[in-house]
């Protein structure tokens, strides 16, 4: 009887070793770094992979949502590729499911707490559709602030692979080196360039997959230039060396530009936020002061004016401060 008891027990103790175990195998296969690594590498195909229509239908299906049915409503939208290339170049993990999701689902916040505020429902509907961009936002904010690091880190990818040219190394090696020595997120991305190489992928198409990964248009200079020299010849470290002292030229005046209109800038920023923030504490401290402006018809006419003025006007402002190089 005691012999069968610890049997019993080491039995047990095997098979509860044995359950963890297989948790942390499927955890780790699902939510490991190389899991990890993976889906980003399959997003990156999908974003700006020129690959077959199958395969990339394929990818896709992977990465939109992790919902089946979900997966083919998502497919069944027109351009749903540009979003999924959107959301790849923000260096964001979300899948296009999740941020629709996380849309959703601030909009229905914003309706529930709608009954609870002193205001109309059109006022209550419109407020949840301005806060159901938020997300989207984000990724845009994610996004612009991701190209211009691209942008930034393009003169010394431009000048390293210059200075392995001049020292011997093939133009393949070069884009291995910047993928090692740079940091994110130029580095990963010449990386995935120089690993599409080795794959078999021709270089005319791996940097073209660069370009359109990265839309920023000295890149952009870079690849037509290096794509150009390949047909017709020439030195290519000496044009890397001038295309690398155009883009610092051209970004230390942007960054004298910037300086110089950042009054306008904080002006717009304060012009076009003064009058909802002190709307908003109107409605707070005194609701019935601003009820005038939903219930005469004179204040809605009011309303809908002041309203196409100050977007006429920051517009205006926003035309005058941005100021391309």
């Amino acid at each position: 009887m005691d012999f069968a008891f610890y049997v019993f027990v080491i039995l047990l103790f095997i098979a509860v070793v044995l359950c963890i175990e297989g948790g942390y195998l499927w955890w780790n296969s699902y939510h490991g770094a190389s899991a990890k690594r993976i889906d980003s590498r399959i997003r990156a195909l999908s974003a700006g992979g020129q690959v077959g229509e199958e395969t990339l239908s394929i990818l896709k299906k992977r990465l939109l949502s992790e919902s089946p049915r979900m997966q083919r409503w998502l497919m069944s939208l027109p351009r749903v590729t540009l979003l999924d290339r959107w959301l790849q170049q923000s260096g964001s993990n979300w899948s296009i499911g999740q941020l629709l999701g996380y849309s959703l689902s601030v909009v229905l916040l914003a309706l529930a707490t709608g009954p609870w505020l002193p205001v109309p429902a059109l006022v209550v509907v419109a407020g949840a559709l301005l806060f159901g961009a938020m997300p989207l936002l984000h990724i845009a904010s994610l996004r612009r602030k991701r190209l211009k690091r691209l942008e930034e880190q393009l003169p010394d990818a431009v000048d390293m692979i210059s200075r392995a040219l001049r020292a011997g190394h093939a133009f393949a090696g070069a884009l291995s080196m910047v993928g090692q020595e740079l940091n994110a997120p130029m580095g990963p991305e010449f990386r995935t360039t120089f690993e599409e190489i080795n794959y078999g992928v021709s270089l005319e198409d791996a940097l073209t997959n660069l370009a359109m990964r990265v839309p920023v248009n000295d890149l952009r200079y870079f690849v037509t230039a290096v794509l150009v020299q390949r047909e017709s010849g020439g030195n290519l470290a000496e044009i890397l060396d001038t295309i690398g002292n155009l883009v610092r030229d051209r970004l230390k005046l942007y960054g004298k530009i910037r300086v110089l209109s950042a009054e306008g800038r904080l002006s717009a920023w304060i012009l076009g936020l003064l009058p909802f923030v002190t709307a908003g504490l109107i409605l707070v401290l005194n609701p019935g002061f601003m009820k005038v402006l939903w219930e005469d018809p004179i204040g809605v006419k009011t309303l809908w004016v002041a309203l196409g003025m100050m977007i006429s006007g920051v517009f205006w402002m926003r035309k005058i401060i941005r100021i391309h190089v």
